[in-house]
């Protein structure tokens, strides 16, 4: 389970406090590919963010016994003064891998950046980076994979490869999906959570999950 106690978020502006959750309850059940879905502006970003630890709830606390990726197509924590496999191996170091040397070679083969592996991510064109990202999240075996918008990373050809190695992993670990484009949706998720105006709701049901969202 992913249990979420009593999370209130805010971003500070000059109108004050904008609340994303407030003193927001709710728990993520296990054994299921789960589609977030809610209109632009309604969160899922934030969501993601705090679940992966890479954003903290001004109050309340997030608590799984469950390994989460960060949030997979995005390219949260990598530093572009590192070289593409400096970053693997840090990467790796900081997620527990036991092989760093094996998994810097998945990494490198996955993500086809050739010898700009060796070069600093700052000289990556802007679908390398990405590339890099989803690589080093995808060879480390997580119980949850987070993946937002997963068709944004690269070309065509390894936006294909990507899909494959994910419906790979959801066979023996859970996905929670962010994407606006429902036949992702179906091909990834069993169940879906709507996500309107601060508050989730979970279904079982996928289609009934699809259905609401689009209601709204």
């Amino acid at each position: 389970m992913i249990n979420i106690n009593d999370v209130t978020k805010y971003y500070p502006s000059k109108l004050g406090k904008q609340y994303i959750f407030k003193n927001l309850s709710f728990e993520i059940p296990n054994g299921h590919n789960i589609g977030i879905l809610g209109s632009n502006g309604a969160g899922k970003s934030t969501l993601f963010r705090l679940l992966s630890g890479s954003e903290y709830p001004n109050n309340g606390s997030i608590i799984t016994d469950l390994s989460l990726s960060w949030p997979v197509a995005l390219t949260t924590g990598i530093h572009p003064l590192m070289t593409g496999r400096e970053n693997t191996r840090f990467i790796g170091k900081i997620n527990g891998v036991a092989d760093l040397d094996a998994y810097e070679e998945r990494v490198k083969m996955f993500a086809e950046l050739g010898n700009k592996y060796n070069l600093p991510v700052k000289s990556y064109s802007s679908g390398m980076k990405p590339r890099l990202a989803f690589a080093c999240s995808i060879a480390i075996d997580f119980d949850v994979y987070l993946i937002d918008e997963v068709t944004s990373v690269g070309d065509a050809k390894f936006r294909r490869k990507a899909k494959e190695a994910l419906l790979e992993r959801s066979e023996t670990a859970n996905v929670i999906m962010v994407s606006h484009e429902m036949d992702e949706i179906r091909q990834f998720c069993d169940s879906a959570i709507v996500l309107h105006k601060g508050e989730l709701t979970f279904y079982n049901d996928l289609e009934q999950g699809i259905e609401q969202y689009q209601a709204l």
